[in-house]
């Protein structure tokens, strides 16, 4: 039962993760959030690190891990393959979903700059 939970925890962790990747940079918006931003650059690094160079997330290592010793079949595919390709989206657009949270990314980093150049200077940054 233990293995089970923690299987589901990384696959919970897994979309939050993604989903702070996509909205990330607009929590830096406020000026006292600026700070978020040094952790939504990294998170970003990762994201590109798993899509370019192939890098294995250690969350799905962890589910796999998890679901094994919980008796059950770990993930033939990564997280995105078995959760979200072919499920929220068609496989066919793939390529298209990454580029529109690349740009979704950009957008947000974009509004981080206008509004820390229009907003007055308050601690952290």
């Amino acid at each position: 039962m233990g293995y089970q939970v923690l299987a589901q925890a990384a696959v919970a962790a897994h979309f939050l993760f993604l989903a702070y990747l996509l909205v990330g940079g607009f929590l830096a918006w406020p000026a006292r959030w600026r700070w978020t931003v040094l952790v939504h650059v990294p998170v970003v690094g990762w994201g590109i690190a798993i899509v370019t160079v192939g890098q294995t997330c250690p969350l799905t290592v962890l589910e796999n891990w998890a679901r094994v010793r919980a008796g059950q079949q770990g993930l033939a595919r990564g997280f995105v393959d078995t959760y979200l390709t072919g499920v929220i989206y068609p496989a066919q657009y793939l390529g298209e979903v990454r580029l529109l949270i690349g740009l979704v990314v950009l957008a947000s980093w974009a509004g981080v700059a206008v509004r820390w150049t229009r907003t007055p200077r308050m601690g952290v940054f």
